[in-house]
């Protein structure tokens, strides 16, 4: 389906401008007329509007959902609702991707699916929890939470930038300082050295040290052009599901973030498939809904293994367990839950519990980032420092 942006005037006169979706530009008319709107101008999107706009701040976001889970609330149609935050948004990007939502909803889609149009505007988890607001009936409500979990998150990644920054500036500061010793200084030595390299004397600290300096400036150029090519295939690859499926796998296992990934992901999941339990939402519907939550495909596709496995009359808490994604017990406490037949209330049970244990492990990390940082830096630098005093010492006697 194609993007046509019009202007229309209604029977009272009152001009509007919007966006709307249609196979051709007579449907679009025709969608106009439905609409008791007179058109003055329809005209075709290129529809690559979403590749060129721009991240919105999770601030944006949030005030966004608010108010529209507000408008709701009082009773305001969903259009005009959009209506007045498209008139209300200063920020361009949001503002563009709400001019597109509120056509394509105007032309019978729903909201969930208009936001998913606009994956750089608007984050899965945020799509998810409308689609689970609109599957379930509680939309209002999951603008809301949609909107406390971004001002939570855009918190906690605050707080993370503010405590790596530190971390950050001593990491480019060495840097450049060892790089500038390998490139300029270290080569006003090698002459010193020549004698001892000749004879195979010279210690093998140094040799290594000499050698690197030598490949740095001779291939400088050719290594900025490997560097650049990475960046542009990484670049492209990051658009594939293989490679976020890879990607996935890779931070789920690194030492340390690895373990915070995976609560953070199964505590958007448990959210997310409890409030849609709680709302009286069929299970297989709802692991079809919260799957998209998590925001790792490989837990997503445990998820999506686990649905499969109820649709033939089995408990959740099994093919969880057997898919090796989610800790023992967490899948007991589900287990219990199933029995018990509270599982919606295990659910937000354990979103609660891991994202407070979460936030602790992440402040532990982040605390011992900056010594290690310090720690990693001080052997490189002592390595140059040992590496060109090594032959001094030798030819002078000392060692």
């Amino acid at each position: 389906m194609a993007r046509f942006r019009y202007t229309a005037t209604q029977f009272s006169g009152e001009q509007s401008t919007g966006l709307l979706t249609a196979d051709t530009r007579l449907h679009a008319l025709q969608q106009l007329a439905a609409d008791n709107l007179l058109p003055l101008g329809v005209h075709e999107e290129s529809g690559d509007g979403d590749a060129r706009s721009k991240r919105v701040g999770a601030a944006a976001r949030s005030t966004l959902f608010c108010l529209l889970a507000d408008l709701l609330e009082s009773g305001v149609p969903l259009l005009k609702s959009l209506d007045i935050l498209v008139e209300q948004t200063s920020d361009l990007s949001l503002n563009k991707a709400l001019e597109n939502v509120r056509g394509r909803v105007a032309s019978g889609q729903p909201l969930a699916s208009a936001m998913s149009e606009h994956p750089v505007v608007f984050h899965e988890l945020e799509v998810s929890l409308v689609h689970a607001g609109e599957e379930g009936g509680f939309l209002e409500e999951s603008l809301a939470q949609a909107a406390r979990l971004t001002e939570r998150q855009d918190e906690l990644r605050g707080r993370v930038i503010g405590a790596l920054a530190y971390p950050a500036f001593l990491v480019v500061v060495g840097g450049l300082v060892v790089a500038g010793m390998i490139t300029f200084f270290v080569p006003k030595f090698a002459p010193m050295f020549d004698r001892m390299r000749s004879r195979g004397e010279l210690p093998v600290p140094t040799e290594a040290l000499l050698a690197t300096s030598d490949f740095l400036r001779e291939n400088w150029s050719w290594l900025a052009i490997g560097l650049l090519f990475i960046c542009v295939l990484l670049t492209k690859q990051t658009r594939t599901k293989r490679f976020r499926i890879w990607w996935d796998s890779i931070r789920l296992r690194l030492p340390g973030i690895g373990s915070i990934e995976r609560s953070m992901a199964i505590a958007r999941f448990c959210r997310v498939l409890g409030t849609l339990l709680s709302n009286g939402v069929p299970v297989v519907r709802s692991l079809d809904i919260a799957k998209g939550a998590a925001g790792n495909t490989v837990i997503g596709n445990a998820v999506a293994s686990a649905s499969e496995s109820i649709s033939s009359g089995k408990t959740l808490a099994a093919p969880l367990a057997a898919s090796g994604q989610f800790p023992k017990d967490l899948t007991e406490m589900i287990s219990v839950g199933e029995h018990a037949n509270r599982l919606e209330t295990v659910l937000l049970s354990i979103a609660n519990k891991l994202e407070s244990r979460t936030e602790r492990r992440l402040d532990v990390l982040v605390k011992l980032l900056e010594p290690v940082v310090m720690l990693v830096m001080a052997i490189i630098i002592g390595f140059l420092v040992v590496a060109l005093l090594l032959p001094v010492m030798s030819g002078s006697g000392a060692i």
